[in-house]
């Protein structure tokens, strides 16, 4: 058993900074179980009353019958290295970086984060990569210890198995870190994500600028490092996880096999699988689904695989990741209230559900004594448009 406090036992950085009293009045709050017309309150940070009515008390907002959500919870985002990486080759101070992830993500009704920073490097080919997270882990936890952040920030590790340097580099990361996540990633080409090696030649080739010869020498350079580290760093990052308290997510699984294998390891969610059949067994060993909300509103896979929908449609779906797009998160819980007729659990694969997976019990949900994270939104159609975001009763949006 891990020793340190879990991740949901962190409290409020140094400097951070809660609100003072809040109530939203006249508003159509989305509680864990149905909608209903009310007020709630929040003091010192947290929900401390939730009441059904229309009547607004001197002092309230009144929403005038807009919706209130809990702050949606995002598991796992490619934001920050888009900002600390603006274009291939192209390094951008990381504080600034931090601070306009963290202010761009307030802005689309995100409350709390789990910064996906990738551990696992590849020193030789075009398709490089070298390591960072360590000092940006270093920068980011010093920001929020600063209370510079707008919304919670945690670690999320991307274990790169098949990597020259994926243990050495979870090997400087410890109890202190609180790492809340770390996910297991086999890139090879030929499975997983990539099956299909024209959609990763697509990717590689904007992202890298290779051409024909780069490209299959990066083929050939990942198959050779599967070869190498793969199980070896498979069940190292299992290990490193245990000894980090993190909870143990997969990626990509596509078999029944890779599920149970997955299953094996204490896997506590699974980030975007790409078949039903992997999504039915993660169903059966008791894994959540996470699904990416850009799949969800285009309507599919840009890698080809299934479409979160689909698996929508058949009860495969609990959880639901921005992935690269922040602002589809909030989005894709209305196209799935759509698609279910259930707005309340709809709302949850963005909120209560991720936040229970990565174990956060205090938040997640509109409920006394939990965190005072909401978000105010007015339809307009289909599309949600935010009105406020506050995080624990500050408003920060």
């Amino acid at each position: 058993m891990n020793s340190h406090l879990p991740v949901s036992s962190f409290t409020p950085s140094p400097g951070s900074a809660r609100g003072g009293d809040l109530c939203l009045a006249n508003a159509q709050l989305v509680l864990p179980d149905r909608t209903m017309v009310g007020s709630m309150t929040i003091e010192e940070g947290v929900i401390t009353a939730i009441a059904e009515g229309d009547v607004v008390p001197a002092g309230a907002e009144d929403c005038g019958g807009d919706l209130v959500l809990p702050g949606l919870v995002e598991l796992h985002t490619d934001n920050v290295e888009r900002h600390i990486e603006p274009r291939p080759e192209v390094d951008w101070p990381h504080l600034p970086a931090l601070l306009a992830h963290d202010g761009e993500l307030a802005s689309t009704g995100i409350t709390t984060v789990f910064d996906a920073m990738r551990v696992g490097s590849i020193h030789s080919g075009k398709g490089r990569y070298i390591d960072y997270a360590r000092k940006l882990a270093d920068e980011l936890l010093a920001a929020r210890a600063q209370g510079m952040f707008k919304i919670s920030h945690f670690l999320h590790l991307r274990a790169e198995i098949c990597s020259e340097t994926l243990l050495e580099e979870l090997a400087a990361f410890g109890a202190e870190d609180r790492v809340g996540i770390v996910s297991l990633m086999d890139h090879t080409p030929g499975q997983r994500q990539f099956r299909d090696l024209t959609a990763l030649k697509t990717y590689v080739s904007k992202k890298r600028g290779m051409n024909d010869a780069e490209f299959a020498e990066h083929v050939q350079n990942l198959e050779g490092l599967q070869a190498r580290f793969g199980a070896k760093h498979e069940a190292g990052a299992v290990t490193e996880a245990g000894r980090l308290g993190a909870v143990l997510a997969s990626h990509d699984d596509t078999t029944s096999g890779h599920v149970a294998t997955s299953a094996k390891n204490g896997v506590g969610f699974a980030e975007f699988p790409t078949t039903v059949e992997a999504a039915e067994a993660c169903r059966a060993h008791g894994i959540a689904v996470m699904m990416g909300a850009p799949n969800l509103i285009r309507g599919g896979s840009h890698s080809g695989n299934v479409a979160a929908e689909t698996l929508a449609k058949q009860d495969l779906l609990d959880i639901v990741s921005s992935d690269y797009v922040p602002s589809a998160l909030l989005l894709s819980a209305f196209h799935l209230a759509e698609v279910w007729g259930d707005l309340p659990r709809a709302v949850a694969t963005v909120s209560r559900n991720p936040a229970k997976a990565a174990r956060l019990e205090d938040r997640g949900a509109l409920q006394v004594g939990l965190r005072g994270d909401v978000v105010r939104v007015k339809k307009l159609g289909a599309t949600p448009l935010l009105r406020g975001v506050w995080s624990q009763g500050r408003k920060i949006s």
